[in-house]
């Protein structure tokens, strides 16, 4: 009889186990570096230093205001249909409130009709679709000196209802906000139409006028010293405020709380998101892997990149408090070399108990022999 097809058996079980077990999470980045297979030459390793630090600084702190958004200034409120004017005749009642005094304004009011003509006693219809309050007042006091001698005229919009902004996106008030005689400026609407801090993408603000899409990015805008105050809106303008679904950061490896972290401003350093995840473990983690990976949406013309940040140094809380994320970023904090060992054994004993065990039962088989 064969006395050992048991603990041949065991020993082939402890190699494969040990073939197929990767010990612990890691990068080879020399192997990336080094090696010019096609899988690996998709990808290129930079290392987080200052001078990387600087020129990303220098490309994000040129946040501008479209020239074309600036130079428009607001003209005086013109007249369109469905606004509601309340004229004022002074010493004649019966045309300023001609349903008389018990009346609230609103019922003595002069709607705009849809083709932007308006009828008043004595001169009929009058075309003020496009006046400016002035032009309209010039127009009916002209026309009321051939029935009134010297008419004192005013005229007031009570009901603003045919100049509206669009809003859209992740406000609280999403719809319109109407424009009236007032001048309204950018920061402004977003103001009255609220935005929702669980649902923003405060880098992600577009303004849409006359077929021409701005993109602005509010939070930089509003965090540092820019123009955004002097924006003004006009009628038919259309805002909308992204939703933050996409804008993750996904944190793996060695930390404290592996998962997806939503942020919603322009700005997530790699600090933050390692603070937020309770950091590299300090049991486990290498201070000297910790990565961010980039992808690129056509591999085929264009390079990931990994970027590789050696903690190991005091100073490189500096870097990562610098270092900024952007929507899509993998960090992978690597494992320990002593991690890795310790897993490594952790799978090899699983594998020596069996192998022990067909030791025992050869050395039976043989006794009983």
């Amino acid at each position: 009889m064969n006395r050992y097809p048991l603990l041949a058996l065991g020993a082939s079980a402890l190699f494969l186990q040990a073939c197929m077990f990767s010990p612990g999470m890691h990068m080879d980045t020399d192997r990336l570096i080094s090696d010019d297979s096609a899988e690996n030459s998709l990808v290129e390793v930079v290392e987080i230093t200052p001078k990387l630090i600087a020129q990303d600084q220098s490309v994000n702190g040129k946040m501008t205001i479209p020239q074309a958004l600036l130079d428009y200034q607001p003209e005086n409120y013109r007249i369109g249909a469905n606004d509601a004017l309340f004229i004022t005749v002074w010493d004649h009642p019966e045309l300023t409130i001609p349903g008389g005094q018990q009346q609230p304004s609103g019922a003595n009011a002069r709607v705009v009709r849809d083709d932007g003509t308006l009828f008043y006693p004595f001169i009929g219809n009058v075309q003020v679709e496009g006046l400016t309050l002035e032009e309209l007042r010039e127009i009916i006091a002209d026309r009321l000196a051939r029935f009134i001698e010297q008419p004192q005229v005013d005229v007031n919009v009570i009901e603003y209802n045919s100049q509206k902004i669009i809003v859209s996106g992740a406000f609280m008030n999403p719809g319109f906000i109407p424009v009236d005689a007032q001048r309204l400026t950018l920061l402004q609407a977003v103001g009255l139409a609220g935005i929702d801090p669980e649902r923003a993408d405060l880098s992600n603000l577009t303004l849409t006028r006359d077929g021409t899409t701005y993109n602005l990015d509010y939070d930089r805008l509003t965090s540092n010293t820019s123009n955004i105050g002097e924006v003004y809106l006009r009628r038919g303008d259309k805002l909308h405020l992204g939703l933050n679904d996409s804008r993750k950061v996904f944190v793996m490896g060695e930390v404290g709380t592996p998962r997806a972290l939503p942020y919603s401003t322009s700005r997530m350093t790699l600090s933050e998101v390692l603070a937020t995840v309770g950091g590299p473990s300090p049991e486990t983690s290498s201070g000297k892997e910790i990565y961010v990976i980039r992808g690129v949406e056509n591999l085929e013309n264009e390079r990931a990149t990994i970027f590789q940040l050696n903690a190991a140094s005091p100073s490189a809380f500096i870097l990562a408090d610098q270092f900024e994320m952007e929507p899509q970023d993998v960090v992978f904090v690597g494992a320990a070399e002593v991690t890795r060992w310790n897993r490594f054994i952790s799978q090899i004993f699983p594998s020596a108990n069996i192998l022990r065990t067909g030791v025992l039962i050869n050395e039976d088989v043989s006794n009983n022999d």
